[in-house]
């Protein structure tokens, strides 16, 4: 039976990239000239630390950090920015965490979503992943359209698809 994984990874490599090319950036830039600037990436945690002088260059810092990994093919729904920043002596600190990997509730709103379309596949959560399965390769590919025009706050990525 046709089937494939609903997933919801980040690149580790990718992220790593990213993190650098913005540090490069911020290095080049006028306005952040004699300014204390700090990008650090836990890769086992998959979690940013962010330290500026101020708000604005952290609202500034964030938004090259988004771009650059965008262009690196993270998506910016990957970062979690509900955390505010806090002082932290002269600076400001932000931790940005990065979503990896499908959390039991939000697999649950995906198979939710599958079962409403009403198409003929059967949708299993398994760890964190959800594989469908279904007769048709048709079906399948009407579930990963459906799912794609849903907005569920997570970059989803479609894979293993077998015939």
């Amino acid at each position: 039976m046709p089937s494939f994984d609903i997933v919801s990874k980040v690149d580790a490599q990718l992220l790593d990239n990213a993190v650098n090319v913005t540090r490069k950036e911020i290095t080049n830039r006028f306005d952040f000239k004699d300014s204390p600037v700090e990008i650090s990436l836990d890769k086992k945690e998959y979690k940013l630390t962010l330290t500026t002088a101020d708000d604005m260059k952290m609202r500034q810092l964030l938004d090259v950090l988004i771009s650059r990994s965008n262009k690196q093919g993270i998506s910016p729904e990957a970062f979690d920015l509900s955390k505010e920043p806090y002082p932290s002596g002269k600076t400001i600190r932000q931790e940005v965490a990065v979503r990896n990997g499908l959390k039991q509730e939000d697999a649950k709103k995906i198979v939710k979503r599958i079962k409403d379309a009403g198409l003929k596949v059967q949708a299993q959560i398994m760890d964190d992943m959800v594989r469908v399965t279904g007769k048709k390769i048709d079906d399948l590919q009407a579930t990963i359209q459906s799912c794609r025009a849903a907005d569920f706050g997570i970059p989803l990525q479609y894979e293993n698809m077998r015939s």
